[in-house]
């Protein structure tokens, strides 16, 4: 009898050690629902609380959310002047720093500095890494994936994200929006176009297919089944959230709250993770990739 290869779906919740409404949305749906992999900020507010909680979870593919934008820096702002802005928290504007990143060499400088910083920061967790992906998804940036790329021996990085999202697959799947899906993806693919290749070149694996990048912030139950319905029959789809339990108070502070609880309910459901194995899709870690 001849064994049938499941498809295989990584469930990613990014934005891991944010605040511990988040933290423990990971902790919950890793132990009883569909999520298999977190992408960790070394230097948010709650990190110190995911890294205890990932510690408890061994089968959580726990990676690093490399937070260039929009977040705060490892290194002192006085060390990274050309990333922070007055404030000594990284530019809100990823097209500026996408700009200063392409033609300052003193940019450059800093942005490895502190690349290196957060990968040496999630190193010293201890934590295994499962892979690399970036806030606001800035680590498609060429210059930055040539960072990684350059850093991938000496901090063991595996895989990375590629977040290209297949127009027609989503589309299929959800049958909304076809014309700006087509948009979003042409738009995407141009910027991405040598990303997948570069990686694979330097032996580091990325996802096949990316879920939930059109539709980020509205990932709810209904969408999420949608999606599993119309995975991809070949390579490995990446579905990615950003879920908040309502169970701890911070989770008001949090931008799209309401968001974040409806993509936690959905993904923390015992009977999706039943509903997986039915459709015969294997839950993995981008660790996967590389074995």
């Amino acid at each position: 009898m001849h064994r049938v290869d499941m498809r295989k779906l990584i469930v990613t919740a990014d934005d891991f050690g944010l605040a511990q409404s988040i933290n423990e949305a990971v902790e919950i749906a890793h132990r009883g629902g569909i999520l298999s992999a977190a992408s960790l900020m070394v230097a948010a507010p709650a990190a110190e609380d995911a890294v205890e909680r990932a510690r408890r979870l061994p089968t959580l593919g726990v990676g690093l959310h490399l937070a260039l934008v929009d977040a705060a820096p490892v290194l002192a702002p006085h060390k990274v002047p050309h990333l922070v802005g007055p404030d000594g928290q990284f530019l809100r504007d990823p097209f500026t720093l996408g700009v200063r990143l392409f033609f300052d060499r003193a940019t450059q400088q800093q942005a490895e500095a502190e690349i290196r910083a957060q990968l040496e920061g999630f190193h010293a967790t201890g934590l295994p890494l499962d892979h690399v992906n970036g806030h606001h998804h800035f680590h498609q940036h060429p210059t930055v994936t040539g960072i990684l790329i350059r850093l991938a021996k000496e901090f063991d990085i595996k895989a990375v994200r590629v977040p290209i999202e297949p127009a027609f697959v989503a589309w299929h799947a959800q049958r909304e929006a076809l014309f700006m899906r087509w948009m979003h993806w042409l738009i995407s693919a141009a910027r991405l176009l040598r990303m997948p290749a570069r990686l694979t070149a330097a032996g580091i694996q990325h996802n096949d297919h990316v879920l939930g990048l059109f539709d980020t912030g509205d990932m709810t139950a209904a969408r999420i089944d949608r999606y599993l319905a119309h995975l991809p029959a070949s390579g490995v789809t990446e579905l990615y959230v950003h879920p908040a339990s309502d169970r701890v108070p911070d989770h008001r502070d949090l931008p799209q709250a309401a968001a974040r609880i409806s993509e936690f309910l959905a993904i923390s459901d015992p009977a999706r993770r039943a509903h997986l194995q039915a459709l015969g899709i294997e839950l993995v870690t981008f660790a996967a990739l590389a074995q």
